[in-house]
Protein backbone atom coordinates (compact mmCIF):
# COMPACT_ATOMS: atom_id res chain seq x y z
CA UNK A 1 0.00 0.00 0.00
CA UNK A 2 1.37 3.41 -0.96
CA UNK A 3 2.06 6.19 1.49
CA UNK A 4 1.81 9.94 1.17
CA UNK A 5 5.27 11.22 0.31
CA UNK A 6 4.79 14.62 1.96
CA UNK A 7 3.96 13.34 5.45
CA UNK A 8 6.55 12.32 8.01
CA UNK A 9 6.16 9.35 10.39
CA UNK A 10 4.05 11.44 12.79
CA UNK A 11 1.75 12.71 10.02
CA UNK A 12 3.19 16.22 9.75
CA UNK A 13 3.68 17.89 6.40
CA UNK A 14 7.25 17.72 5.17
CA UNK A 15 9.25 18.33 2.02
CA UNK A 16 10.55 15.12 0.45
CA UNK A 17 14.30 14.75 1.00
CA UNK A 18 15.78 14.32 -2.49
CA UNK A 19 19.38 14.65 -1.30
CA UNK A 20 20.27 11.00 -1.91
CA UNK A 21 18.37 10.62 -5.19
CA UNK A 22 20.26 10.37 -8.46
CA UNK A 23 20.10 13.08 -11.09
CA UNK A 24 18.28 11.85 -14.19
CA UNK A 25 16.50 13.29 -17.21
CA UNK A 26 12.92 13.85 -16.10
CA UNK A 27 10.05 14.70 -18.43
CA UNK A 28 6.34 15.28 -17.86
CA UNK A 29 3.37 16.19 -20.04
CA UNK A 30 -0.04 17.42 -18.93
CA UNK A 31 -3.28 18.50 -20.55
CA UNK A 32 -6.17 20.85 -19.90
CA UNK A 33 -9.43 20.91 -21.83
CA UNK A 34 -11.54 24.06 -21.97
CA UNK A 35 -15.11 24.39 -23.24
CA UNK A 36 -15.74 27.75 -24.90
CA UNK A 37 -19.35 28.70 -25.76
CA UNK A 38 -20.31 29.84 -29.27
CA UNK A 39 -20.16 33.53 -28.32
CA UNK A 40 -16.45 33.09 -27.54
CA UNK A 41 -15.62 30.74 -30.41
CA UNK A 42 -17.19 33.14 -32.92
CA UNK A 43 -14.31 35.56 -32.22
CA UNK A 44 -11.59 33.06 -33.12
CA UNK A 45 -10.03 33.71 -36.50
CA UNK A 46 -8.20 30.56 -37.52
CA UNK A 47 -6.08 29.62 -34.54
CA UNK A 48 -6.30 32.64 -32.20
CA UNK A 49 -8.31 35.69 -31.23
CA UNK A 50 -6.96 39.18 -30.70
CA UNK A 51 -8.17 41.14 -27.66
CA UNK A 52 -7.22 44.44 -26.05
CA UNK A 53 -4.83 42.38 -23.91
CA UNK A 54 -3.23 40.77 -27.00
CA UNK A 55 -3.51 37.37 -28.66
CA UNK A 56 -5.28 34.91 -26.38
CA UNK A 57 -3.15 31.87 -27.20
CA UNK A 58 0.23 33.61 -27.13
CA UNK A 59 -0.57 35.41 -23.87
CA UNK A 60 -1.86 32.17 -22.29
CA UNK A 61 1.26 30.28 -23.39
CA UNK A 62 3.55 32.89 -21.85
CA UNK A 63 1.50 32.84 -18.63
CA UNK A 64 1.66 29.04 -18.51
CA UNK A 65 5.44 29.01 -18.89
CA UNK A 66 5.77 31.70 -16.22
CA UNK A 67 3.49 29.66 -13.93
CA UNK A 68 5.56 26.50 -14.46
CA UNK A 69 8.68 28.42 -13.45
CA UNK A 70 6.95 29.53 -10.21
CA UNK A 71 5.41 26.18 -9.24
CA UNK A 72 7.35 25.92 -5.98
CA UNK A 73 6.03 29.35 -4.96
CA UNK A 74 2.44 28.22 -5.55
CA UNK A 75 2.51 24.67 -4.17
CA UNK A 76 4.07 24.66 -0.70
CA UNK A 77 6.04 21.39 -0.69
CA UNK A 78 7.32 21.45 -4.28
CA UNK A 79 11.07 21.76 -4.70
CA UNK A 80 12.27 24.88 -6.49
CA UNK A 81 13.80 23.71 -9.76
CA UNK A 82 15.20 25.40 -12.83
CA UNK A 83 13.39 24.00 -15.84
CA UNK A 84 15.47 22.95 -18.83
CA UNK A 85 12.43 23.20 -21.10
CA UNK A 86 8.76 24.07 -20.97
CA UNK A 87 6.55 24.15 -24.02
CA UNK A 88 2.82 24.62 -24.47
CA UNK A 89 0.55 23.93 -27.41
CA UNK A 90 -3.06 25.08 -27.75
CA UNK A 91 -5.32 23.52 -30.39
CA UNK A 92 -8.95 24.14 -31.28
CA UNK A 93 -10.71 20.79 -30.97
CA UNK A 94 -14.15 20.25 -32.39
CA UNK A 95 -16.65 23.08 -32.31
CA UNK A 96 -16.21 24.37 -28.76
CA UNK A 97 -13.07 23.03 -27.13
CA UNK A 98 -9.46 23.98 -26.71
CA UNK A 99 -6.88 21.34 -25.88
CA UNK A 100 -3.84 22.63 -24.01
CA UNK A 101 -0.85 20.28 -23.92
CA UNK A 102 2.23 21.08 -21.86
CA UNK A 103 5.67 19.53 -21.72
CA UNK A 104 8.38 20.15 -19.11
CA UNK A 105 11.83 18.63 -18.66
CA UNK A 106 14.89 18.88 -16.44
CA UNK A 107 18.06 17.02 -15.42
CA UNK A 108 17.37 16.79 -11.70
CA UNK A 109 16.85 14.75 -8.56
CA UNK A 110 13.13 15.52 -8.63
CA UNK A 111 10.47 15.41 -11.30
CA UNK A 112 8.57 18.01 -13.25
CA UNK A 113 4.99 16.72 -13.24
CA UNK A 114 3.79 19.53 -10.98
CA UNK A 115 5.39 22.06 -13.32
CA UNK A 116 3.65 20.51 -16.33
CA UNK A 117 0.32 20.49 -14.46
CA UNK A 118 0.81 24.06 -13.27
CA UNK A 119 1.58 25.17 -16.83
CA UNK A 120 -1.67 23.55 -18.05
CA UNK A 121 -3.65 25.13 -15.20
CA UNK A 122 -2.29 28.65 -15.60
CA UNK A 123 -2.65 28.50 -19.39
CA UNK A 124 -6.31 27.48 -19.02
CA UNK A 125 -6.99 30.16 -16.41
CA UNK A 126 -5.43 32.80 -18.66
CA UNK A 127 -7.66 31.77 -21.57
CA UNK A 128 -10.61 32.09 -19.19
CA UNK A 129 -9.46 35.52 -18.01
CA UNK A 130 -8.97 36.83 -21.52
CA UNK A 131 -12.32 35.52 -22.79
CA UNK A 132 -14.59 36.07 -19.77
CA UNK A 133 -15.79 39.45 -21.07
CA UNK A 134 -17.57 37.51 -23.83
CA UNK A 135 -19.08 34.83 -21.58
CA UNK A 136 -18.79 33.36 -18.09
CA UNK A 137 -20.01 29.99 -19.43
CA UNK A 138 -16.41 28.94 -20.07
CA UNK A 139 -15.62 25.61 -18.40
CA UNK A 140 -12.18 24.27 -17.60
CA UNK A 141 -13.27 20.66 -17.95
CA UNK A 142 -10.20 18.79 -16.81
CA UNK A 143 -6.54 19.05 -16.03
CA UNK A 144 -4.57 15.82 -16.02
CA UNK A 145 -1.10 14.35 -16.12
CA UNK A 146 -0.49 12.58 -19.44
CA UNK A 147 2.93 11.10 -18.72
CA UNK A 148 6.07 11.34 -16.63
CA UNK A 149 9.41 9.61 -16.89
CA UNK A 150 12.88 9.64 -15.42
CA UNK A 151 12.22 9.14 -11.72
CA UNK A 152 11.57 6.11 -9.55
CA UNK A 153 8.58 5.17 -11.70
CA UNK A 154 7.30 6.11 -15.14
CA UNK A 155 3.64 6.82 -15.91
CA UNK A 156 1.62 7.09 -19.09
CA UNK A 157 -2.12 7.69 -19.09
CA UNK A 158 -3.84 5.05 -21.18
Amino acid sequence: MGQFSHLDSSGKATMVDVGKKSVSHRVASAQAIIYLPDEVMSHFNGSDVQTKKGGVFQTAILAGIMGAKKTSELIPLCHPIGLDDCSIDIQVHGKNELIITTHASIESKTGVEMEALTAASITALTVYDMCKALSHDIIIKEIKLLSKSGGKSDYTRT
